[in-house]
């Protein structure tokens, strides 16, 4: 396994390999990784012949009085897991390699990613698009690897790839949950034990929503979403920020719920960590 640093030189390796023919996976992440990052690697390394994987805390994805300084970190654990798995290449540059002084062009997608996420996080995907474009620049990855879990994500780069003709699959892979039920999250580690209890009704409420709809056939989705936020609202620390009924494909509301291609998303602080989860219908 090889550690880039260099925007230039992971450039120019990536180049050299699809001059050799050699089919490149990508797993873009901000480090800290855990078994959810570690099943995506595995699926690219299915597809590919040579898999990279990015470690980059992104500072423009955070907004003001976010948790870009408190951001869970262990590059030497994460180096040791990467190695483990057999990836191919780990690029790892600096803030300052990916955002040279006098940067000043920023990418944006306008449609998908001003609900839901967007609403509480303007700049968010702002700063998720910019630097996934300057990684497709340095990486060259013919394909890569999200997670479910960041379903709204996953929707803006698929979108932001194909209007900017970007050769490129987006493929997404099924959210790995705790033994518990929780979704794999690096923010997991920032939860106390109370905490956690109350991190729990996520997961819970989504597939409460989903037993309505897959048990009981209930199609209508006001219903859905009063059983996932009376749920939700019995935290002691739980503080809702969305529960939506949405199409995966667009992230558009749905008026009722289509089987097949509806999901359940929901957002939730628990005291201070702002935790995500949906769940597909």
């Amino acid at each position: 396994m090889q550690v880039i640093r260099s925007a230039n030189e992971m450039q120019a390796t990536s180049i050299s390999l699809r001059s050799e023919g050699k089919l490149i996976g990508f797993v873009p992440t901000m480090g800290y990784l855990h078994e959810g990052h570690l099943s995506l690697l595995e699926m690219a390394k299915t597809k590919a012949d040579v898999t990279v994987v990015s470690i980059f805390v992104n500072p423009t994805q955070f907004g003001i009085g976010e948790d870009l300084d408190a951001y869970p970190r262990d590059f030497e654990r994460d180096l040791k897991l990467c190695e483990e798995c057999e990836a191919d290449f780990v690029f790892a540059p600096s803030v300052d390699e990916m955002y040279p002084s006098g940067h000043s062009t920023q990418v944006e997608e306008t449609l998908v990613a001003t609900n839901l996420c967007g609403v509480s996080r303007p700049t968010h995907f702002r700063g998720v698009t910019t630097v996934c474009v300057k990684l497709f620049n340095l990486c060259r990855p013919d394909f890569l690897v999200l997670g479910q879990k960041d379903a709204q994500q996953a929707v803006v780069i698929r979108r932001m790839a194909e209007d900017l003709h970007f050769p490129i699959e987006v493929v997404v892979a099924q959210t790995l949950r705790e033994e518990d039920g929780l979704a794999m999250s690096s923010r997991n580690a920032y939860l106390d034990p109370r905490q956690r209890e109350d991190a729990l009704l996520l997961s819970r409420s989504l597939f409460a929503g989903k037993s309505l709809v897959e048990e009981k056939e209930i199609r209508n989705v006001d219903r859905i979403k009063s059983e996932v936020t009376g749920i939700l609202t019995g935290g002691r620390c739980v503080r809702l920020n969305y529960v939506e009924v949405v199409n995966r494909e667009n992230m558009e509301a749905e008026s009722e719920v289509v089987p097949g291609r509806s999901m359940i998303v929901v957002a939730a602080w628990i005291d201070e960590v702002r935790l995500i989860d949906n769940v597909m219908l």
